[in-house]
């Protein structure tokens, strides 16, 4: 079994005060304030992480469902946005909107789209994220 790790620290009060983010792997090391969460501060947040993680995720589980099929991309480009939105029992995420390019030699769309819903489906951040809704919207490039 692999496990990851990652370090968070928050100093003051909610709205005035600010953390720190680091990963083991030192990737990711830096600040995330309440204005990057829920206005619009320049540091970064927990649902943009979520939002890398499922990206890259998603683009690498596509990639091997493709290889798998005998179509081995020459790209997979995912951006994955995150939604939070105030529910009356507060900040949740209520969704992710996976948007997928892939340039694939030798694919149809119709093709293209039943492996990425695929790679939806099993991803391992897909599969945690069981919880909100997940949309796709996908195509080919190229």
């Amino acid at each position: 079994m692999k496990v990851r790790s990652a370090q968070a620290e928050w100093k003051g009060a909610l709205k005035n005060g600010s953390g720190t983010l680091k990963t083991q792997s030192g990737a990711v090391d830096g600040k995330y304030t309440f204005a990057a969460r829920f206005e619009e501060g320049p540091e970064t947040n927990p649902e943009e992480l979520i939002g890398a993680a499922h990206a890259g995720c998603f683009s690498m589980a596509l990639a091997n469902i493709l290889a798998e099929a005998g179509h081995a991309p020459r790209s997979i480009r995912t951006t994955a946005r995150v939604k939070l939105e105030m529910l009356e029992g507060g900040p949740t995420i209520t969704g992710v909107e996976l948007r997928t390019r892939g340039d694939v030699p030798g694919l149809d769309a119709d093709e293209f789209l039943k492996h990425a819903e695929a790679a939806k489906k099993g991803c391992p951040v897909s599969r945690a994220l069981g919880a909100v809704d997940i949309t796709l919207d996908a195509a080919m490039e190229g």
